[in-house]
């Protein structure tokens, strides 16, 4: 048992320094590369202002953001796995990022602002979003005489979700031509929030509902075991469901605010980190999460190291490297 236990714990220390090491790479890479030498003069207060501005101006929001987006995406995708018990949930596959995007759109669109409320307004425009396209889909999903289904919820979540692609689409009749860019980009999932004063706001909001999450681990383990035995076992299943969902809703939609639609993330994270760590949330949720902030940073090197011929968003690297997993994991489904 120690022998296992020993196992996650370097599997997660791995992770961890894996991660950094996508830092650090991530930091030395991009139109104007800089030498591991320079990076470190700048982190030691001798670099030139231009090299400051783009370390400290341009890399670090980045890299910073694209780690919290792969974490919130992680960790909300383990969160509606487990609670539905369905591979295929995710805040993509529910609807909740379409319903999260649309409001960030409708601002965006409406207001075209960009003052310190922004950073504000979004997170919270994002959040209502994504609670309603929640609500609505449980709405319709629930049924007094027999338990939610899952298959139910994920169907409902798609149509619903199809419906918020519609109303985007005629939205989208109003933007001029910058708009439009920033919406396609969006949609395709790219890391636009990389600037200090959404960070300040978004970075602890996702530490805070991760740490909740880790505190509710026991809990998720127990419901695993099946509805009847949580409630044998004194856990309130309805309350710790709505709560951990409402958990849930806020990672996504608050990374969606930030960085687009990264639902693939959402989807594939936790089936690796149960692959790697088993069932044991304890480890889950954190592997999950950094595996999220690992895929989109290395994604995001990726577009910003190699010459693909246009600005292409992040969201379509992860696209292309998810979707054989993403196959596999719909051949091995019942």
């Amino acid at each position: 048992m120690e022998k296992h236990l020993l196992k996650k714990i370097l599997l997660l220390g791995s992770l961890v320094i894996l991660v950094i090491f996508l830092g650090v790479i991530s930091i030395n890479s991009g139109k104007m590369s800089l030498p591991p030498s320079t990076v470190w003069q700048v982190l030691n207060g001798n670099g030139t202002y231009q090299e400051n501005l783009i370390v400290f101006e341009f890399r670090f929001p980045r890299i910073i953001l694209a780690i919290f987006v792969g974490i919130g995406m992680g960790v909300s995708g383990v969160i509606m796995q487990s609670l539905l018990k369905n591979d295929m949930a995710s805040p993509g596959t529910l609807g909740i990022s379409s319903g999260s995007g649309l409001f960030v759109l409708m601002y965006i669109v409406l207001f075209h602002s960009e003052s310190i409320f922004s950073a504000y307004a979004l997170p919270t425009l994002s959040f209502v979003g994504g609670i309603l396209s929640a609500l609505i889909i449980f709405f319709l999903s629930y049924s007094r005489k027999k338990e939610m289904s899952p298959t139910t919820l994920i169907l409902t979540g798609v149509a619903v979700g199809s419906g918020y692609s519609a109303l985007t689409t005629m939205l989208s009749l109003r933007m001029d031509e910058r708009q439009m860019e920033f919406m396609q980009k969006w949609q395709a999932g790219n890391l636009w929030g990389d600037d200090w004063r959404y960070l300040k706001v978004f970075i602890p909001c996702i530490i805070i509902l991760v740490g909740y999450t880790m505190f509710k681990a026991q809990v998720i383990n127990t419901i695993n075991l099946g509805n009847e035995t949580a409630k044998g076992l004194g856990v309130s299943v309805k309350v710790e469901f709505i709560s951990l969902m409402f958990v849930a809703v806020a990672l996504s939609s608050l990374s969606v605010a930030l960085g687009g639609n990264f639902f693939f993330v959402g989807l594939i994270a936790p089936h690796i980190a149960r692959k790697l760590v088993g069932a044991n949330h304890f480890f889950v949720i954190p592997v999950s999460g950094l595996l999220g902030g690992g895929i989109i940073l290395l994604a995001d090197t990726i577009t910003r190291s190699i010459s693909l011929g246009s600005d292409v968003p992040t969201g379509i690297v992860i696209t292309v490297l998810s979707t054989p997993y993403f196959l596999y994991l719909l051949s091995k489904a019942d």
